[in-house]
């Protein structure tokens, strides 16, 4: 437990004392992100919080985790360092998405082959268990690669991502610790000090943003705890067995990874790049129901606590039909969310109409008087 709390406690210190310094010297470079019509803000706002967010995470989790059992952290470590650089190149230089894939990729490699990170079984999901070498690392690689980007797409509103990702990780890092886990529990609570630190200065109105160097390693080592949450929750012989593993994984990074698994498919099916941007997401839909940035974090977040507590509350039915009734309620919710939108633009273009017809019954209510006049 110790561990834990140092690791947790120098994350937040040292997010916390680096954020001010990082903000000075991106004002003293210009290094900001720009507002468009795409964007919710309005001023340039630095982006470069995920150097905070990074040096208090791998400090904490180098520091915290016992030498003993930190045989697989180095390589959990390189994988970061990767996602580090790239975000970085992104937020300063901006890079094309194929670059930003293929690194993506080079990350989740390292995983797989050095650090064990593997989805060797589906514990009864279709009613698969085992699957092949082959099947388990495209798999895999396809699993870190859309939780890592989840948390880069759902980082559009003050404080949504980094609430997100300190839910998610606070969650897997009390598992980890009640089954004797500490490496990967410190992990868990390094980032979690990171982001509540980072909170501070990025909730509503944020002083600065995490960037893809923030989001891309929030959602890589998301993607490592819930791998490892599933082969561990699901195993016989851990202290604390979870049934329906992969389904509890999948509710604890609901939001995130619901949101862009939806968006990744609506583009597909428009023909478009995955990559490509666009007003799809859950928080655009929010804020044009006129949602201020808080009450979409605070609403996020809600909503993925009731998630993993139905699926929790569910486990025992099995993995796919959980599954089947977190997306069926997905897709309820987000079905919800899109009709109030659509019924709140059509009352947004009638007043609009009703306005215009009344300003032009004044103008013609004038023009005799006009003519008297003259």
């Amino acid at each position: 437990m110790d561990n834990i709390l140092l690791s947790a406690a120098l994350a937040f210190i040292i997010t916390y004392f680096s954020i001010p310094v990082i903000i000075q010297v991106a004002k003293d470079k210009k290094l900001f992100d720009e507002p468009d019509e795409r964007k919710v803000h309005k001023t340039v706002i630095p982006t470069l919080g995920g150097l905070g967010i990074f040096a208090g995470f791998i400090i904490a989790t180098l520091m915290g985790v016992p030498p003993v059992v930190s045989t697989q952290l180095q390589f959990v470590a390189a994988a970061a360092i990767v996602i580090f650089f790239l975000g970085i190149k992104d937020d300063i230089l901006i890079i094309s998405p194929s670059k930003k894939f293929i690194g993506q990729v080079i990350a989740a490699a390292i995983l797989f082959k050095f650090a064990n990170v593997q989805i060797s079984n589906m514990h009864g999901l279709f009613g698969i268990y085992n699957i092949p070498h082959i099947a388990s690392f495209s798999l895999t690689l396809f699993t870190i690669i859309v939780i890592t980007n989840s948390f880069n797409l759902i980082d559009g509103v003050d404080g949504l991502a980094g609430s997100l990702g300190t839910l998610t990780s606070l969650v897997f890092g009390i598992y980890f610790y009640s089954i004797g886990h500490i490496e990967y529990a410190v992990m868990a609570f390094a980032l979690a000090g990171s982001l509540i630190s980072f909170l501070i200065y990025n909730f509503s109105p944020a002083k600065i943003f995490m960037g893809d160097t923030g989001s891309l390693l929030v959602g890589l080592i998301n993607s490592v705890l819930v791998i490892k949450f599933i082969n561990l929750a699901g195993a016989p012989d851990v202290n604390f067995p979870i049934e329906a593993s992969p389904a509890i994984g999948f509710a604890i990074l609901m939001i995130p990874l619901f949101d862009t698994l939806r968006v990744f498919g609506h583009r597909i099916l428009d023909r478009r790049s995955p990559f490509s941007p666009d007003r799809t997401h859950i928080h655009h839909f929010l804020l044009d129901l006129g949602f201020s940035h808080r009450k979409i974090t605070l609403t996020c977040v809600a909503a993925n606590i009731l998630f993993i507590i139905m699926a929790y509350s569910l486990r025992s039915l099995g993995t796919s039909i959980v599954s089947a009734i977190l997306l069926a309620t997905g897709f309820l919710f987000i079905g919800i969310i899109y009709y109030l939108r659509q019924k709140n633009r059509r009352v947004s273009v009638n007043e609009i109409v009703e306005n215009e017809v009344r300003q032009s019954h004044k103008i013609i209510s004038l023009s005799p008087e006009r003519v008297e006049v003259e």
